[in-house]
C-alpha cells in the first residue's frame, strides 16, 4: 500500500510540474534578476544650494515644477559631451546628410513598438524549459546565442582587411 502511495505522489508531482509549464507566464524574464531591497543607485542626492547674484534672478515658483537643486542626469550628460541641454529637438544641420542617407528607404514611425512586439514574441518562444523557469535559471544567453557576435573572429576579420582596430580583451578559457 505504501509503494502505491509513493507512486501516486510522484505521478501527482510530475503532473503538477507539467501543468505549471503550460500556463501563461506573462512577460518572459530571461535574466531572472530579483531585487532583494532598495536600489542604492536609484537615489540621486540633490545639487548643493547656491545663493544667486541677485534674488531677482530667481524664477517664479511653480507648484509641482522643477527645482534648481534637482539633479538632471540627462542634461548633465549632454553638457559633459559638449552639447546644450534642451537643444536636442530635431536633427542638427550637421547631421542632415547622415539622416537623409539612413532614411533613404523610408521611415517606420512605429519601429519601436514593432521591435518590442517581435522581441517579446522571441522571448516567449525561448523562455526556457519548465525546470529552468521553476529553478530561475538564466536563459538569456541561451535564447540570444545565435544573434551574438564573436568579437574575436570579427576583430580578426577587420584586421585581415587592413582596418585599424582597438585592442580586445583576451579570449575566455576554451575559446
Amino acid at each position: 500500500m505504501q509503494a502505491r502511495t509513493v507512486r501516486l505522489s510522484v505521478i501527482a508531482t510530475m503532473a503538477a510540474l507539467a501543468l505549471a509549464g503550460c500556463g501563461d507566464q506573462g512577460d518572459p524574464k530571461l535574466m531572472n534578476i530579483r531585487t532583494k531591497g532598495p536600489d542604492e543607485f536609484a537615489i540621486i542626492p540633490p545639487k548643493p544650494l547656491e545663493m544667486p547674484e541677485s534674488l531677482n534672478d530667481l524664477p517664479a515658483p511653480t507648484p509641482g515644477g522643477s527645482n534648481r537643486s534637482d539633479q538632471r542626469p540627462l542634461d548633465d550628460a549632454v553638457v559633459a559631451l559638449g552639447g546644450r541641454p534642451g537643444a536636442s529637438t530635431g536633427i542638427p544641420a550637421a547631421d542632415g546628410s547622415l539622416f537623409a542617407h539612413a532614411s533613404r528607404f523610408g521611415l517606420d514611425g512605429a519601429i519601436r513598438q514593432t521591435l518590442a512586439a517581435e522581441d517579446l514574441e522571441w522571448r516567449r518562444k525561448h523562455n526556457g524549459l519548465v525546470l529552468e523557469r521553476l529553478l530561475n535559471v538564466n536563459v538569456y544567453y541561451k535564447a540570444y546565442r545565435k544573434m551574438s557576435l564573436d568579437q574575436h573572429a570579427e576583430l580578426a576579420r577587420w584586421r585581415k582587411a587592413g582596418a585599424r582596430t582597438p585592442s580586445a580583451p583576451p579570449p575566455k578559457d576554451g575559446e
